[in-house]
């Protein structure tokens, strides 16, 4: 009887004893060495973290090696198409403001320049009566960033277009206030790499600006006429937009209303070249052919030359 009672005391001791080491180890896992911990021994600082995890991938919007990405509302350049990318200090909805906003797909055309020498984006803020047109461009491969004023009173933009003939000199382009077919359209010089910059005189012309463009410090273009043009409606300045005046196009009888509206021109050797196109509307030869018209006298006067194929280049 006595061995009876000892042998169930044994068990039932042996019953509490593992019933409390089970408890006990739910209660207080184990504690593992250093060198056992998970990611012992690696920098987790520059692990992203959820919702960094959770952006898109940036891919460039074409196979430039030079090029930019507007993904996750951002605006992302790079110089090695993809492998590194730096985000440029704007908001996005800025680079689009304006009555004309593209499809934002895409930066509107002629409204930035990257290229090795400079990253420069033009963008806008404040209402549509009254705008704040900027440049935010760097020199140094988007190490850093500048930001300048081009005028701090201007209607919402529809045309807008910026360029840079050397280091120093560019130019800046643009259009607004428009009211059926006519709007306000003026130019914009720098000479000190875009840190300020001067307004040019008025044309004179309100007609829709369809183009334009400085050869040098001295000769710039403005090209009229996007609502069904007849005839190029182009004005030149020989003395750095101080003056104005009338570019006369001499077009071809067998071209009339057929090559209607001047885009910027080139120098070309020891004069000028221009190319004037179809305007909106043409379709000789499926409106795929522009003409091509040389000046001599620095733009005040074309004279046609020859047909080029739309994707020729000069």
């Amino acid at each position: 009887m006595k061995k009876t009672i000892i042998i169930v005391l044994s068990v039932l001791i042996l019953i509490s004893l593992s019933i409390g080491t089970l408890v006990y180890q739910k209660q207080k896992p184990i504690a593992l060495p250093d060198y056992l911990q998970p990611n012992a021994g690696q920098d987790l600082s520059g692990v992203p973290d959820e919702a960094e995890t959770l952006k898109e991938a940036l891919r460039p919007v074409n196979t430039d090696a030079i090029s930019y990405s507007l993904q996750n509302d951002e605006l992302n350049i790079t110089y090695n198409n993809g492998t590194d990318w730096i985000k440029v200090p704007i908001e996005t909805n800025m680079l689009f403001a304006g009555e004309y906003q593209g499809n934002k797909q895409w930066l509107i055309d002629d409204s930035y320049i990257l290229t090795e020498e400079r990253a420069a984006f033009l963008y806008a803020q404040g209402s549509r009566e009254s705008t704040t047109i900027q440049l935010a461009y760097s020199l140094d491969g988007g190490k850093t960033w500048q930001d300048s004023v081009i005028t701090d009173s201007f209607p919402a933009m529809r045309f807008r277009k910026v360029g840079f003939i050397n280091e120093q000199f560019g130019y800046v382009i643009v259009s607004g206030g428009r009211t059926m077919s006519q709007e306000y359209s003026t130019a914009f010089l720098t000479h000190d790499g875009g840190q300020s910059w001067e307004q040019t005189a008025d044309t004179g012309n309100t007609r829709l600006i369809a183009d334009g463009g400085f050869v040098d410090e001295s000769t710039g273009f403005m090209s009229y006429g996007t609502i069904n043009p007849e005839q190029p409606d182009f004005y030149v300045t020989q003395d750095g937009g101080k003056s104005w005046s009338k570019s006369i196009v001499n077009i071809p009888a067998k071209y009339d209303q057929i090559f209607v509206q001047a885009e910027t021109p080139v120098i070309e050797g020891n004069h000028l070249t221009v190319l004037v196109n179809q305007g909106p509307n043409g379709d000789y030869e499926g409106g795929k052919v522009k003409g091509k018209f040389i000046s001599e006298d620095n733009g005040k006067s074309w004279e046609f030359a020859t047909e080029v194929q739309v994707d020729e280049v000069y």
